[in-house]
């Protein structure tokens, strides 16, 4: 077999120096000058994985050690496996024993009669290789939750069978006004009117049915102080812990829709304004330039004259009339513009 020419950084923790050495030949078969440091009891070996300045690859630890019980070292064991893999090292088989280090997050547990040069050393690459696997699935889920937490849109997954909230971020619960605690002990319908809880079921059923995942609507959802508002969901479905979930997110366009609804009635009020001036204002204008024409063209007497000053007068008072009602809607237009 083709040596290993990586420059592994092993920590042995061994009181036995036989034992030690013995470990040590083994590696020598497969790994070509391994980075060794041996530590005779677990404190001096607790020493040094809290110095900064020194890393390990992988820990070889005898369970049996002058300074430290089984029980506690089981404990410690927790914190170290975090950040480097640990392979157990004994010399008595006790499943029990095994089995609580290997629930615990060793990798691996081994009989040191049972050991060959070639078993210890794939157990070692082994051991590396599902830390790193380990590593990266953390640093994944860390991604995701950042993400997940950091967006700035309400962000929420429930569960589509029982409809109740699994996760939510933190602008869920800033715009909503609910707690994490209050959140997960809610269910999609504590947020919606209860006059649209039926087309909550009906959305529901349409995720569940539908073989497209992605899902888009807009609904009425409620906040905690009573506040009814309006929100886009954009939803997609996922797996987690063995169930089928979705996760939601909320865009509130209740604003959008202000702005929509006033900018409708500002034109309706500007065609009303548009009708006036191309209808009502004709009538008026259209006497008036009729009366001008008598007056210039016509001999009047003074009776007919003072009629036409008249009519001219009424249409003039027509005009001012129809003249302030369009300041007034076009002032009603202004304002609802500015707010």
């Amino acid at each position: 077999m083709k040596i290993d020419k990586n420059k592994y950084r092993l920590l042995i923790v061994e009181d036995n120096p036989g034992d030690y050495f013995l470990v040590e030949d083994y590696l020598s078969e497969h790994i070509q000058k391994p980075n060794l440091t041996h530590c005779l009891t677990y404190q001096e070996a607790k020493d040094r994985l809290n110095d900064q300045s020194e890393v390990f690859d992988l820990i070889l630890l005898d369970l049996s050690l002058p300074d430290i019980s089984k029980e506690d070292l089981m404990n410690e064991m927790t914190r170290v496996v975090l950040t480097t893999p640990v392979i157990i090292l004994t010399g008595y088989a006790d499943l029990d024993i095994a089995t609580r280090f290997l629930a615990q997050g060793v990798s691996d547990y081994m009989i040191k009669d049972l050991i060959s040069p070639l078993v210890l050393y794939k157990s070692i690459l082994y051991a590396m290789e599902r830390h790193r696997f380990i590593q990266s699935l953390k640093q994944s889920e860390k991604r995701y939750m950042d993400l997940f937490q950091l967006s700035p849109s309400p962000l929420w997954v429930y569960d589509l069978e029982t409809l109740h909230f699994l996760d939510v971020n933190q602008a869920a619960i800033a715009h909503y006004g609910f707690s994490k605690e209050e959140f997960l002990s809610m269910t999609l319908k504590d947020i919606r009117p209860k006059e649209d809880i039926h087309l909550l079921e009906e959305a529901v059923s349409a995720v569940k049915n539908n073989v497209i995942d992605f899902y888009r609507n807009t609904f009425r959802h409620k906040k905690k102080d009573g506040t009814i508002i309006y929100v886009e969901i954009f939803s997609n479905k996922i797996e987690i812990n063995n169930k089928t979930a979705e996760v939601v997110l909320a865009s509130d366009i209740t604003e959008k829709l202000e702005q929509i609804q006033a900018i409708e009635i500002q034109n309706k009020k500007l065609k009303e304004i548009v009708w006036i001036q191309s209808h009502v204002v004709r009538a008026p204008v259209a006497r008036l330039l009729a009366l001008v024409d008598m007056i210039k063209n016509t001999e009047l007497s003074p009776t007919e004259k003072d009629e036409m000053l008249e009519h001219i007068e009424s249409s003039a008072k027509e005009m001012d009339t129809i003249i302030n009602e369009i300041v007034e809607k076009s002032e009603d237009v202004d304002t609802h513009t500015t707010e």
